[in-house]
């Protein structure tokens, strides 16, 4: 008996995109801008408005251990900025966007449109690769630690990063409702 081929790209996109149709995204519906600045814990890094009018996470280099508890606004930024639009910018962009520079989400309405369209541009074009493009090296695109491994790798550990993130978001919601 032959086993089956196993497409790996689209296996690894499908179980994305049923994490967000069926955990992330609903859990994410009714969010207020009161809870996705709500501070669960005395010193917990958010988000700010800088003088330059942008908004930028609390941060610290190297980061504190342990890290800080963060608010929503933080983690769903972090989804945002960090995994999903810095990486097409690099990808399939022009290079220009970084965390210094980029505006993150100001409120959980504008989180919530920017999330939805860079996890879906961010499907799109994973959908436009072939398993050769997912078994090239990432090379210079990302620091020296990934430059190296295969693309599938770093698209694995950004899957794990919004599963990862997407829950911690979740259990925050959850706090939230249940405070006193």
């Amino acid at each position: 008996m032959t086993t089956p081929a196993v497409n790996w790209p689209a296996e690894i996109l499908a179980q994305g995109a049923f994490y967000w149709d069926f955990s992330l995204w609903p859990r994410l519906g009714g969010l207020t801008d009161a809870e996705f600045y709500w501070e669960p814990a005395p010193g917990a890094w958010t988000v700010r408005r800088l003088p330059d009018g942008r908004h930028a996470p609390d941060n610290e280099v190297p980061e504190p251990d342990p890290p800080p508890v963060t608010t929503i606004a933080w983690r769903l930024g972090h989804i945002v900025v960090d995994v999903l639009e810095t990486r097409i910018n690099w990808y399939f962009g022009d290079r220009t966007l970084s965390r210094d520079t980029v505006d993150w989400p100001s409120s959980a309405d504008e989180a919530k449109q920017r999330l939805r369209m860079a996890f879906h541009t961010w499907g799109e074009y994973m959908q436009e690769l072939g398993e050769e493009d997912f078994a090239a090296p990432v090379g210079g695109s990302e620091s020296t630690q990934w430059e190296d491994l295969p693309l599938v790798v770093l698209v694995l550990h950004l899957q794990r990063e919004l599963i990862h993130h997407g829950a911690e978001v979740s259990l925050l919601r959850d706090l939230y409702r249940a405070r006193d």
